[in-house]
């Protein structure tokens, strides 16, 4: 039967789009579904300021009239314009282990991309780097945790058949929470809790989180531009990223380092919750968030998010401080582990950073290209 290739336009074909990965992740108990709430928000083009900049795409696969499989373009010209680029985006992906649907929607979504003088592919990779981006090529024996790609196995070779090859590789490392601080940290934050110019700022409420929220991300965007795949964030998009993940945080674990009059530096991690999200199906209500909350709550895994440093304040033990403190604040909450998410394999200071404390690569991403 041959397959057929639409662009998602109607309310019913969104939703078709939006809980395709359900579909296809049926009978995996492994699986770590989204939260729902959040995927409709993603793809809604009136409440997602992100498709205000970017010329995006949906597609479906049919097959007799069955969807069987997705995938979105996109086309960031403000990333683009930064790095003087002519490059599309897949993501999204998903579909069975079937080379003729995964053929049909690359190809489709590859004339659309050359249809807009695109010279090359990039992904998986959303509108950020915020978004899950890579297929999972190793590690598939760990426990798949939010914000990472959680592609089957045969995905890699799907996308490798249609002659696509490496563009970056991202490795996610496990650290085992120590009993006590590490010696080297105590003293570099000893040595860096004696300056009078920085002062690092802890929290017991998310109330006093919520000023810092917006200058966090303000700093985010200054120190994530030599990231790979990282898009500035606008105002309306700060505002966006804050709400979507400030009822997650657990205060505890958000360390700010400040001048005395703004951030220099932040670390942000959070309890894994994925336990949570499991068990309430991607969904928070009405009792998903009962489920979600005491998983975070129990969690002994703890989850790296973001983190960054202003440039001038780099290699004087900030980074060490932050580190101290969120080792303490981990200690406290006996957690056992410490997952990474997602380092560059490019990005040598800091995978050195955790190698140096014992850290195990346990996953490896990657990111395709291929020339149009």
């Amino acid at each position: 039967m041959s397959i057929e290739i639409r662009e998602v336009k109607s309310r019913k074909e969104l939703r078709t789009f939006i809980f395709m990965p359900r579909q296809i992740h049926k009978n995996d108990f492994s699986w770590l579904p989204p939260i729902w709430l959040d995927e409709k928000e993603l793809f809604n083009k009136e409440k997602n300021n992100s498709y205000r900049y970017n010329d995006t795409i949906m597609l479906l696969a049919y097959r007799d009239k069955k969807p069987v499989g997705r995938i979105m373009g996109i086309i960031s010209h403000r990333y683009n314009e930064i790095n003087n680029e002519k490059h599309a985006r897949l993501c999204f992906v998903e579909c069975e282990e079937d080379k003729e649907v995964f053929h049909a929607l690359v190809t489709a979504l590859e004339e659309w991309a050359r249809g807009r003088d695109m010279e090359a592919m990039i992904g998986p990779l959303g509108f950020s780097d915020k978004d899950p981006e890579g297929f999972q090529i190793e590690g598939f024996e760990y426990p798949q945790v939010i914000t990472t790609a959680t592609n089957y196995p045969y995905m890699p070779s799907l996308i490798e058949g249609e002659g696509y090859v490496k563009k970056k590789d991202i490795v996610n490392y496990h650290v085992k929470v120590p009993e006590s601080i590490p010696a080297i940290y105590q003293k570099i934050f000893a040595r860096a809790n004696q300056r009078a110019d920085i002062k690092i700022v802890e929290f017991r409420k998310k109330r006093e989180l919520k000023p810092y929220i917006i200058d966090i991300l303000e700093l985010m965007n200054d120190t994530f531009k030599e990231i790979y795949g990282f898009v500035p964030l606008t105002d309306p998009e700060k505002l966006e990223l804050a709400s979507r993940y400030l009822p997650l945080l657990t205060p505890a674990f958000v360390k700010v380092v400040t001048n005395g009059t703004k951030p220099i530096a932040f670390a942000i991690a959070m309890p894994d919750i994925s336990e949570g999200i499991r068990k309430s199906g991607g969904h928070l209500f009405p009792f998903g968030i009962v489920h979600i909350l005491r998983a975070s709550k129990r969690s002994k895994k703890l989850v790296m998010l973001l983190g960054g440093i202003r440039s001038e304040y780099r290699s004087q033990g900030i980074d060490s401080l932050l580190g101290a403190k969120m080792f303490e604040s981990a200690i406290k909450r006996k957690m056992k582990i410490i997952d990474s998410h997602l380092v560059l394999e490019e990005n040598l200071p800091m995978r050195g950073e955790y190698e140096r404390l014992g850290g195990e690569i346990v996953k490896k991403f990657r990111i395709y290209t291929k020339k149009l």
